[in-house]
């Protein structure tokens, strides 16, 4: 079969383009597979943080893809629908995250073979962070494809208020495995530089945006004294001037370990080494590729009980979820995780079992599957 994927590749960093990179890699085992890539993803004055694009410090494979879709040229909609279409593949496949991508992705697929089966991967359906003109955008984007995968139950709801009578997979967001294995906690602590040995250590992880609820983790963390570390990795997408106001705030701000740089790949490991359980404090979510990366390296989840991540770990039993998106819940639950050691040992047990179960060739071999039953 010829498959064409069109969304961000390398040398696009983050986990979209990880994502994307490994469907490839699995897809391509026992099929004709074309990478086709922005040439520019966002302008500039769009992207919240630092660069789009990896560094001499990531350590990112590359996968062979045309630069093509410039999303903010109209006139690359109709030339990469040219191209693609030209190769004639069989299935097309994108992602959506975001309703800026709509009218590129949306032309691009409207305007291929009429035999060539078209799939949307959604990570969400309506973002994060809202806008007005989201609605009319993804219905467009929506109307431009056949059928849909989502990655929780969340995104499904969003989906069927859309559209009621699409055709859907659902199915979890595979594990990401190329972030190596674990190193010894004390040697991660090591690298870290954390000084309070005897802490238990709380890791937030990933970009920091405000749904995040970074501030939620902070005030939580004021309320656990002494005997507890929090590691914060991740790059700001805006100002991290209210974090840091909470951090100087807080009496226990010494045992807290900042690095506000993206974290390249091959430094990952040591920071779900060094941690005991990972926290995602989150104000709105439909699910998190934290998670897989997590779950690789068999460490437990804290998440609020919010969008899609109660599914992510209340069926698995592979963490706890607080009540509600605020300090309170979340640090009655960081005190409930580490009062008992067979509690932790039954969620290390039960993440080793779902691991099993989120392979990248599971995932893609339901969507050929589903592919070939359109």
């Amino acid at each position: 079969m010829k498959i064409a994927i069109l969304s961000c590749f390398h040398p696009y960093r983050g986990g979209i383009s990880q994502f994307n990179s490994c469907i490839f890699k699995e897809l391509s085992r026992n099929n004709e597979v074309r990478a086709f890539n922005f040439s520019r993803q966002y302008p500039q004055f769009l992207f919240p943080g630092k660069t789009q694009l990896v560094t001499e410090k990531d350590n990112a494979v590359p996968v062979p893809s045309e630069r093509c879709l410039d999303t903010a040229n109209p006139f690359t909609y109709i030339s990469t629908a040219r191209k693609i279409r030209e190769w004639a593949p069989d299935l097309f496949i994108t992602r959506y995250w975001m309703s800026y991508f709509a009218p590129s992705l949306g032309y691009v697929a409207r305007h291929l073979n009429s035999n060539a089966k078209r799939i949307a991967i959604l990570d969400n359906v309506i973002p994060h962070e809202q806008h007005f003109f989201d609605r009319p955008l993804t219905k467009y984007y929506l109307n431009s494809y056949d059928a849909y995968v989502t990655l929780c139950s969340a995104v499904t709801k969003d989906l069927l208020d859309f559209k009621p009578d699409a055709r859907y997979l659902q199915t979890p967001h595979p594990l990401y495995s190329q972030f190596g294995e674990k190193i010894s906690r004390e040697g991660a602590m090591d690298k870290l530089g954390i000084r309070n040995r005897n802490g238990r250590n709380l890791l937030f992880f990933g970009l920091i945006r405000e749904y995040k609820g970074l501030d939620i983790l902070l005030e939580a963390f004021g309320k656990l004294g002494n005997d507890y570390n929090l590691i914060i990795a991740g790059e700001p997408y805006g100002s991290f001037e209210k974090y840091q106001g909470i951090i100087d705030s807080l009496p226990n701000r010494e045992n807290i370990y900042l690095n506000t740089e993206y974290i390249p790949d091959y430094e990952v490991a040591v920071y779900f080494s060094a941690a005991d359980v990972c926290v995602l404090p989150y104000r709105s979510a439909t699910q998190s590729g934290i998670s897989s990366i997590s779950y690789h390296f068999e460490t437990p989840l804290i998440t609020t009980d919010v969008g899609g991540l109660k599914e992510l770990i209340g069926d698995a039993g592979t963490g706890l979820l607080a009540r509600n998106p605020d300090p309170e819940s979340v640090a009655e639950t960081i005190l409930e995780y580490f009062s008992s050691s067979d509690l932790r040992n039954s969620l290390i047990s039960n993440i080793k079992a779902e691991k099993q179960k989120l392979s990248w060739e599971t995932f893609c071999g339901k969507v050929l599957a589903f592919n070939n039953n359109l």
